[in-house]
């Protein structure tokens, strides 16, 4: 993982990092989801979260390639979420 490569970012640069975001991703909704009800039974409710701030140490080129690629979508203010082309 590095956060200056000089040159674009390469494929293996790419599968990790989007590796890393969908497992940050899925990581936070199971997290919001637990916090959704106190008692042992759930609603059955999802969380509502759709997008993250991506994992450090990656470069932006990365996460913009990734949005080139369709894989990921620009949600604003620093957050991105899981785009259409996503696997």
């Amino acid at each position: 993982m590095s956060t200056d490569s000089p040159g674009p970012p390469t494929h293996e640069d790419l599968k990790r990092a989007y590796k890393s975001f969908k497992k940050r991703l899925k990581l936070t909704r199971l997290d919001e989801e637990s916090k959704l009800n106190y008692r042992p039974t759930t609603s059955g409710q999802g969380s509502g979260i759709v997008a993250i701030t991506p994992p450090q140490g990656f470069a932006q080129a990365v996460w913009e390639e990734l949005v080139k690629q369709g894989k990921l979508k620009r949600a604003g203010h620093g957050t991105y979420e899981l785009g259409e082309n996503a696997t």
